[in-house]
């Protein structure tokens, strides 16, 4: 039998910057996308000292910092937040959960799996094995996170029931929310198993029949109707009626890219605070005059509570100059055309006109990416247009 050599995995951590075309890059997970008030502040005051002075939100309701200056004091800082609990799990805990979970709708909250699910992958030595792209979700219900092409999830059907989810598709198997977190980490450890020593198998679905040959390595039979899921589910922004009687605001980060200030700002509030997979926060469980309050002095710092802002259709790769494969600043570029009044609401129109674009004549209908190359990093799954930079313009794709 012949061995192929694992191609090494280069997704960053805090142990494990990226060496980016600006500078070091830490990426953060955050198991849930939940952040106690004093984590906020911690990122906050690392964002400043430490990096660049912002806080970027990825599409995994993770966080990274750009331009790191100093990474052992930034180790310091994060572990002593309870923001790195283990040296060697580190990045394999990628789990993303219905953000409105338990205060807003859902069949089922699934925010208190999140704990044991994370602390049963840190508590298997072997599991730190897990490449870093490893993606867990957490659905409860309402088809939010599903959607977004998790290797192993669950997914709520009814108070005390879930779908399995492998490699971003009900896999038809029903579990009792007992067993959940059981086979997931079990499905976790049948995907290590299969993707042994192959070179560039990142992801379940990347392995030929890998979702059914971990049914199989189970031992469980599929016996439900597969669900299908949506991949571009409403972004919770502004006033949430939360069920508890309480408030909870969604807020839009434009680009996805959080000052240090405005999160200084947040932690202030004293109210945790959930990071979503489409780069915006939910800052919960508010009275109604505190949540006034917070939409005062937070909207005119930039945070967005309008559902119909410009500013939620629009979202971009890091571009120059933190990435060298870029041809341009698509970043200044997208915020440009969001100012200019280039990114308008409804379905996007077709391009008629000849390309390359120079940036200013670039205007999308939709949702868009922008990219500063075919490689189109960071791009949001389902309908979107693709706004991509040459070295001669930019192509809407």
């Amino acid at each position: 039998m012949v061995m192929t050599r694992r191609a090494p995995d280069s997704c960053p951590g805090v142990l494990r910057l990226h060496e980016a075309a600006d500078g070091p890059l830490a990426r953060i997970r955050v198991p849930g996308g939940r952040l106690e008030p004093a984590q906020v502040q911690t990122l906050a005051e690392a964002a400043r000292d430490l990096a660049d002075g912002t806080i970027e939100l990825t599409s995994r309701g993770n966080v990274q910092l750009r331009r790191v200056s100093d990474a052992g004091a930034l180790t310091d800082r994060l572990a002593a937040a309870g923001l790195l609990p283990s040296t060697t799990h580190e990045r394999v805990r990628n789990i993303i959960a219905s953000p409105l979970s338990g205060r807003i709708g859902g069949l089922a909250d699934v925010h208190p799996l999140v704990s044991p699910l994370d602390s049963g992958l840190l508590a298997a030595p072997r599991l730190a094995g897990l490449p870093g792209r490893v993606l867990f979700t957490l659905d409860d219900g309402r088809g939010d996170v599903s959607g977004l092409g998790p290797d192993i999830g669950v997914h709520a059907v009814g108070g005390d029931e879930f779908a399995l989810l492998l490699a971003g598709r009900d896999s038809g198997l029903r579990l009792a929310a007992a067993d959940a977190v059981d086979v997931v980490l079990a499905a976790a450890h049948e995907f290590l198993a299969l993707r042994g020593d192959d070179a560039g198998r990142w992801r379940l679905h990347e392995i030929p029949d890998g979702a059914e040959r971990v049914i199989d390595r189970l031992g469980l039979s599929p016996s439900a109707e597969r669900l299908e899921f949506d991949p571009t589910p409403s972004i919770p922004i502004g006033w949430l009626e939360q069920d508890n009687g309480l408030v909870g605001l969604g807020a839009g980060v434009r680009l996805g890219s959080l000052p240090a200030r405005t999160a200084e700002f947040l932690a202030a509030v004293e109210r945790p605070v959930f990071v979503t997979p489409w780069r915006s926060l939910v800052l919960t469980d508010l009275a109604e005059w505190v949540a006034e309050q917070v939409v005062r002095v937070l909207a005119p710092m930039g945070l967005i509570f309008d559902a119909d802002s410009p500013w939620l259709l629009v979202s971009a790769c890091a571009g120059q100059p933190g990435c060298a494969k870029s041809h341009t600043d698509v970043r200044a570029d997208a915020a440009d055309a969001v100012d200019s009044g280039r990114v308008l609401p409804g379905p996007a129109d077709p391009v008629d006109v000849p390309q390359p674009l120079p940036a200013t004549d670039v205007a999308v209908a939709g949702r868009q990416h922008w990219s500063g190359c075919d490689r189109r990093c960071g791009r949001p799954r389902g309908e979107v247009t693709d706004v991509v930079a040459t070295d001669e313009g930019y192509r809407v794709d």
